[in-house]
């Protein structure tokens, strides 16, 4: 039986003192119990986010986070900007398509993050956009946006800003209240080393003064209903009391160790993996990579879904491959969460013998030797 080891860009690997934390009986949701843990996790939130914000707890993938902010920050009378430069920022697209809210998009190529610069423009091209929506790290391209210069131009025009952090929030610098950012969201089954099931979202007072200037079209996304359960830390509709309880333990032990020291391993780990590609002769894709995951370029004359297949059912190794127009392009190692550097040399090391197997040309362990340098350097 081999033991997969998940390079995904979510779901990630799960902590076995959390999954054991899980397994412990369930708890009735109504009790004080319940808001006691409730509370709690508010607080640790507030840490994750770097913020004093309102945090909220859904039963939900990061979608269910996201349409609330999206749904509740632009009733009628609004319009926003959905940058889109990959699979997930088109989904928030789609979110206003559904619901009826006026918006537009920004298009930029695959690969490339948004600037300031670039929602600047299009907020001077258009004078009723007062809503920004962006993918913070868009892991169909592994691209990274300039939140911080994104949220000083919101702020500037009087624009709410709403930050998609799902590949973000735990894994690289997130800093909501001093950079300015009005919501922030992510999900469970990626930084966070849970499974799928929740999603959390912090919500600012700028925020909070939109969402309740109308009427959200929406019942169970109502970011409203949650934040009136708050009031004594309880829950609008049946909780996923289990995934709580292993948020909590995931929590206290990122804030134990102290945030600012993991978005450090993140980045290391992804320099890393860089630098094994490049030894490889192989290409990054993105152009504004970003290290919550990497993307290489499959090399002419490799097949991406044989050599994913290898690695999984070969070596234990699950990586990702491209998505939309990148299927059988790319393939995607996440850094996020439970990982650390051997667990990549790892990777590497298994990336390498099925691309031999493959007869792929590159120096043997030259990617391995490169990552090593990388983590050596960062030791001394």
């Amino acid at each position: 039986m081999k033991k997969i080891r998940l390079f995904t860009p979510g779901p990630t690997m799960v902590p076995d003192d959390v999954l054991l934390e899980m397994a412990r009986p369930i708890e009735h949701h109504r009790t004080g119990m319940y808001r006691e843990m409730a509370k709690e996790l508010h607080e640790l939130l507030q840490y994750l986010f770097q913020t004093k914000a309102m945090c909220l707890t859904f039963t939900g993938s990061g979608t269910s986070a996201a349409e609330a902010a999206i749904v509740g920050c632009t009733p009628a009378g609004h319009k926003a900007l959905v940058v889109r430069n990959g699979k997930f920022a088109e989904r928030w697209a789609k979110v206003c398509e559904t619901f009826g809210i006026d918006h537009q998009t920004l298009d930029i190529e695959w690969g490339f993050g948004a600037t300031g610069d670039d929602v600047r423009k299009a907020m001077e091209a258009d004078a009723k956009i007062d809503t920004i929506i962006v993918v913070h790290s868009e892991t169909s391209t592994t691209a990274l946006s300039d939140v911080e210069a994104i949220a000083k131009v919101t702020r500037e025009k009087g624009a709410i800003l709403i930050v998609d952090g799902i590949t973000s929030v735990g894994a690289l610098p997130v800093k909501m209240d001093e950079w300015g950012v009005d919501v922030y969201l992510t999900g469970s089954q990626k930084a966070l080393m849970l499974p799928p099931g929740l999603a959390f979202a912090a919500v600012n007072d700028r925020a909070w003064e939109r969402i309740d200037s109308g009427k959200t079209p929406t019942l169970y996304n109502d970011l409203k209903a949650y934040r009136k359960s708050m009031d004594t830390f309880d829950a609008p509709y049946t909780p996923a009391v289990s995934l709580v309880r292993g948020a909590l333990c995931v929590l206290r032990k990122i804030k134990e160790r102290g945030v600012e020291s993991i978005w450090a391993e993140t980045t290391l780990l992804a320099n890393a993996t860089r630098s094994a590609t490049r030894a490889l002769g192989m290409k990054v894709f993105a152009t504004h990579p970003v290290d919550s995951v990497t993307a290489m370029v499959v090399p002419e004359g490799v097949d991406e879904g044989a050599l994913r297949k290898t690695m999984r059912a070969k070596f234990g190794f699950q990586i990702a491959g491209g998505q939309g127009d990148l299927k059988g392009k790319i393939i995607r190692f996440s850094h996020m969460g439970f990982v650390d550097a051997f667990d990549t040399i790892g990777a590497i090391a298994a990336l390498e013998m099925a691309l031999e197997g493959q007869g792929y040309a590159f120096s043997r362990s030259a990617g391995v030797a490169a990552a090593h340098a990388v983590l050596m350097d960062a030791k001394n």
